[in-house]
């Protein structure tokens, strides 16, 4: 065993908690099988022990689920040392019971049920044992067949034959339905609008808000839950209820005055509370409100799993989990990918913002940690620009204080890629919301400037805040002499490649705009017709391959329209 040998393990992307060196190795073949046993001293039920001799290796687990896992690092450590196995122990354990990822699937963007399937095999490989779809409207309902309309929802067929992929892979499918806020999909359509609690809310004929005074509303969510809850083994079910945004100022308002937004708030969840006590479900559900009225945390049953959400990587909520622990309600932390309203996700912010909340999990005894990727403003944002931040808050989740973030782009690569000279690229792109000149929270100004219509800016606009040495380096970035992957990647990965190098060209494409109209140099704008047309295509042949038609052509003619 050398220096070398025992650097090695910081590679490995998911860290054990303990590892001793012995001396001597063992040559791995690809059809050895470790030996297995049974180990009741064990006693997380995830957790495992790996011993590797000069001339075997054993595995030690309390569950299916650990020696699972075992197989998963010992993958890992077969591709670091190239089949030479270090002799050694390890002894290893999660961090969280929970550890899940979180994905949008409502903002106009479905996924094919093989890129699911597919993703849940990598995040499985992460040691990740949970995955929740957000759903909005995105599901075929039979007693409401105009919900989905041109979305290309779920069956579900779909659903159930996704849960028992992941069971193989000791995935829960847990299952995630807007249920109060964020309804406007469904309150748009003209038999639903009347249950809005404001209609024409932001420009939505419906609003976003179910009105909590109108027994139709949980009347239809009961409905919707009787289709959608059963087809889901898991026992945890998220009921969403976040952003309620207009609650208590539109058909509710005099209630509102007269018992307060909090007491109709929770009125209208407690109902939701006892639907899902009927299908035997442990009701989900993000904090948000919750901790905007700190008053309710006393009143809410026990039973139900609170959601803490924050994006920002020092946002005022991550600092709020102890409250939740001393209410002594169940608990996650739910950090996000950065990924949304941006072509390359806000790198270091998700990297800080994953840190900081597992470290509060930790410190205040939360179930898990829920990683969430989000698709606002169309779902522009790839899949593949998400999957190191997945990778992050995987590693996290299980082994939070062992994780090395310095050095963590470069072991994502290796990893997932093999080839670590990546983590230049996906650093570039990460940091091209702060390289053009404007740090906001919880967007990159160029997604927007990719497509905001020429009349719509005036001296006060973003554009004019952009930094024009920052917008040049953006422009002016290249690959170098990185020429591709490996010629045995997989087609999952090698699409995550092919997104990442679009992302930088729909970031380039956007600071190229952003400058031009800065200068008023309109004629550029213009002579960048055939390099938007291009893009365009690009991006239809790349949403394709994983996902639905779903609302590609609102993202098209956004394209055609600049």
């Amino acid at each position: 065993m050398t220096v070398r040998d025992e650097r090695l393990f910081e590679k490995l992307l998911i860290p054990p908690k303990k590892v001793t060196f012995q001396q001597g190795f063992f040559q791995i073949t690809d059809s050895y099988k470790p030996k297995t046993f049974r180990d009741k001293s064990i006693k997380n039920s995830e957790g495992y022990k790996i011993k590797i001799h000069t001339g075997e290796i054993e595995i030690y687990c309390a569950t299916d689920a650990g020696a699972y896992y075992a197989i998963q690092t010992l993958k890992d450590l077969t591709a670091l040392f190239r089949n030479k196995l270090p002799c050694c122990m390890i002894e290893d354990w999660p961090d969280f019971k929970r550890r899940g990822v979180y994905l949008d699937c409502s903002r106009g963007k479905v996924p094919k049920l093989s890129t699911l399937k597919d993703l849940a095999l990598r995040l499985a490989h992460w040691k990740i044992n949970e995955l929740q779809l957000y759903i909005e409207n995105v599901f075929t309902f039979k007693k409401h067949p105009e919900i989905g309309k041109g979305y290309s929802p779920f069956t579900p067929d779909e659903l159930l034959e996704l849960q028992s992929h992941c069971k193989k892979h000791h995935i829960r499918l847990v299952g995630s339905l807007a249920s109060f806020g964020h309804f406007e999909k469904i309150l748009a359509l003209p038999k639903y609008q009347h249950l809005g609690e404001m209609p024409g809310f932001r420009g939505y004929p419906g609003g976003t808000t179910l009105c909590p005074a109108d027994p139709g509303s949980i009347k239809l969510v009961g409905e919707l839950y009787s289709e959608f809850i059963p087809l889901f083994e898991a026992e945890d079910f998220n009921v969403c209820c976040d952003e309620t945004w207009e609650l208590g100022k539109g058909r509710s308002k005099k209630i509102a005055d007269r018992i307060g937004i909090d007491k109709v708030y929770l009125d209208f969840l407690l109902k939701i509370h006892r639907l899902c006590q009927k299908y035997g479900k442990r009701m989900n559900v993000w904090a948000d409100i919750v901790l905007k009225y700190p008053e309710l945390l006393n009143k809410l049953p026990k039973d139900i799993v609170l959601l803490n959400w924050e994006y920002e990587q020092n946002g005022k909520n991550i600092y709020r989990t102890g409250k939740l622990a001393k209410a002594k309600l169940p608990f996650m932390v739910c950090p996000g990918t950065s990924g949304w309203l941006t072509h390359g996700t806000r790198l270091a912010n998700s990297m800080g913002n994953v840190t900081n909340f597992a470290e509060q999990g930790r410190k205040y005894g939360a179930q898990g940690l829920l990683n969430t990727d989000w698709g606002d403003n169309g779902h522009r944002n790839f899949l593949g620009v998400s999957f190191h931040s997945f990778a992050h808050g995987a590693a996290h989740s299980w082994n939070g204080k062992a994780v090395n973030n310095r050095k963590f782009t470069e072991n994502f690569c290796d990893n997932f890629f093999r080839q670590p000279e990546l983590a230049g690229i996906i650093k570039t792109l990460g940091n091209n919301y702060l390289t053009c000149g404007t740090n906001v929270t919880n967007k990159s100004w160029l997604y927007f400037a990719l497509v905001e219509p020429v009349k719509n800016i005036g001296p006060d606009s973003y554009i004019n805040l952009m930094n024009e040495k920052g917008l040049k380096k953006i422009i002016g970035f290249t690959l170098g002499r990185h020429t591709g992957l490996p010629l045995h990647t997989e087609k999952f990965e090698k699409i995550a490649y092919e997104e990442i190098k679009l992302a930088m060209r729909m970031d380039s494409l956007a600071a190229k705009r952003a400058l031009a109209i800065k200068k008023k140099k309109y004629a550029e704008l213009r002579g960048m017709k055939k390099q938007i047309q291009k893009m365009a295509g690009d991006f239809k042949r790349l949403w394709l391959l994983r996902n639905k038609a779903s609302r590609l052509k609102d993202n098209l003619n956004l394209f055609k329209r600049i």
